[in-house]
């Protein structure tokens, strides 16, 4: 079985949901039961980190906690999540998708976060990406997704709008040549 946690997928044009429109999503697992991802390019409208600790009653404390929140996924659009540097683990649980990046999303990491203890790198996300049993198979199929290594640089490095062309480019393809339709001889 194709298993492709810890690998990146990118949007192709015209995949026809608008949610995924020009996304990129980090597989934190896959199986032959399904896969769940987090999008790591599409900050959430108006959610800064520093409110949402406050909503959480998280006193911040460490500087830079303006920055946005990002959209996760479409399900369950309330569920917070932690993609961070392997330099971070919970003392509750960590789930380590590769050697460079771990996933928490117990309250724990936002607290460490507040008080400056936290991650070095991290994305705060709202929400995830889940598909059932086949389904993201199929999906990769209809050429709605293509398929990328994921790195640590692409995901905290890069500001969101140059996320999509940049995994794009780490498979050479240019972002101006892709086709929303696919060929199949």
């Amino acid at each position: 079985m194709l298993d492709l946690t810890g690998k990146l997928l990118i949007a192709m044009p015209g995949m026809g949901d608008p949610r995924f429109e020009a996304s990129v999503v980090f597989v934190c697992s896959h199986s032959g039961e399904g896969a769940m991802g987090l999008i790591i390019n599409k900050p959430a409208p108006e959610v800064r980190l520093a409110e949402l600790l406050e909503q959480l009653d998280i006193d911040p404390r460490a500087e830079g906690l303006n920055r946005p929140v990002h959209f996760g996924g479409p399900v369950e659009g309330g569920r917070g999540f932690v993609l961070h540097g392997r330099d971070y683990g919970s003392s509750i649980q960590t789930l380590e998708v590769t050697d460079e990046i771990g996933m928490t999303a117990t309250l724990d990491v936002l607290e460490d976060i507040a008080r400056g203890t936290g991650p070095s790198q991290a994305l705060m996300l709202l929400g995830y990406a889940g598909w059932g049993a086949g389904q993201l198979e199929g999906e990769i199929g209809r050429n709605g997704w293509l398929t990328a290594d994921a790195s640590a640089d692409l995901i905290f490095g890069l500001p969101d709008e140059r996320k999509w062309s940049a995994a794009l480019k780490t498979l050479g393809i240019e972002p101006m040549m892709l086709s929303g339709s696919a060929g199949h001889a």
